[in-house]
C-alpha cells in the first residue's frame, strides 16, 4: 500500500466516523479507530503508521509477537490490541504485548489473566466478550451468562474496559449493536468494541467507543 492509499483511506474512515458520531450528537473523539493489521506483513502496516494511525488489532498473540516489537522500535507510541480469542496458555504473553484484549468470555480466561497480570505488574484494559448472536460456533458468552462473568472479572481486579461483539454475519446489525449497548449500561460498564468494516458507522451511532476497521484500510486479503 502506498502511503497517498493509506492517507487517503486513513482520512476517508475518519471522515466517515465523525459524520456517524455527529449524527448521534457524539464527539467523533470518543470513538477509537483499531486499523487490524491481522494477516499483513510490517511493509503494509508502515504506511498506516506514516499516515498516522497509532491504534492496531491482531488476532494471534504469535504473528504480532513476530512483526510488532520492531514496528514499535521504530515508531513509539502505538497501542496495540488484541482482539480474537486467547487460549489461557497465552494469557502471559498476551499481558506482556498487548495495550488491550478484547476476548475475554470465559472463567479460566479470567483467572489466568489475573495471574499473568499480577505477575507481570501490567495492567492491560479488558473487553468481556458477547455471543450477541448466539452463535455455537462464536466465542464470547452467553448473554444470560454476562452478569456472573463480569463479577468473576471484578473479583479479579481485572481492569474492565467494556463489552465486545461481533454481530450475526449478513444480517442487520444495528438490533445487536443496541443490544450490547443495553447490555453495557445494566452492568455499569461503558466501553463497546464493536464495529468492522461493513457496518463500523451504524455502530458508532449506537455508542461504539471502539470500532474494529481492517479491510476498508487495508484493502482486501488475498
Amino acid at each position: 500500500m502506498s502511503s497517498d492509499t493509506a492517507d487517503s483511506r486513513l482520512s476517508a474512515i475518519h471522515d466517515r466516523i465523525a459524520r456517524a458520531a455527529r449524527i448521534a450528537a457524539r464527539a467523533p473523539g470518543d470513538v477509537t479507530l483499531i486499523a487490524i493489521s491481522k494477516t499483513h506483513e510490517a511493509d503494509a502496516i508502515r504506511p498506516l503508521i506514516a499516515a498516522g494511525q497509532r491504534v492496531f488489532g491482531e488476532n494471534r498473540v504469535q504473528e504480532a509477537a513476530a512483526k510488532w516489537p520492531m514496528l514499535r522500535d521504530e515508531t513509539p507510541g502505538i497501542a496495540l490490541h488484541l482482539v480474537g480469542q486467547l487460549q489461557s496458555n497465552k494469557a502471559e504473553d498476551a499481558v506482556a504485548l498487548f495495550d488491550a484484549i478484547h476476548a475475554v468470555d470465559r472463567s479460566s480466561l479470567i483467572a489466568a489473566l489475573a495471574r499473568a497480570m499480577d505477575k507481570a505488574y501490567r495492567r492491560p484494559p479488558c473487553f468481556v466478550q458477547v455471543n450477541i448472536g448466539d452463535e455455537p460456533q462464536k466465542g464470547g458468552c452467553a448473554v444470560v451468562d454476562l452478569p456472573a462473568l463480569l463479577a468473576e472479572a471484578r473479583a479479579a481486579e481485572l481492569p474492565l474496559a467494556g463489552l465486545m461483539a461481533v454481530p450475526p454475519f449478513g444480517v442487520e446489525a444495528a438490533p445487536y449493536f443496541a443490544l450490547l449497548a443495553k447490555l453495557a449500561r445494566d452492568n455499569g460498564v461503558v466501553g463497546l468494541s464493536m464495529g468492522m468494516s461493513d457496518d463500523f458507522e451504524t455502530a458508532v451511532t449506537l455508542g461504539a467507543t471502539h470500532v474494529r476497521v481492517g479491510t476498508a484500510l487495508f484493502g482486501a486479503r488475498a
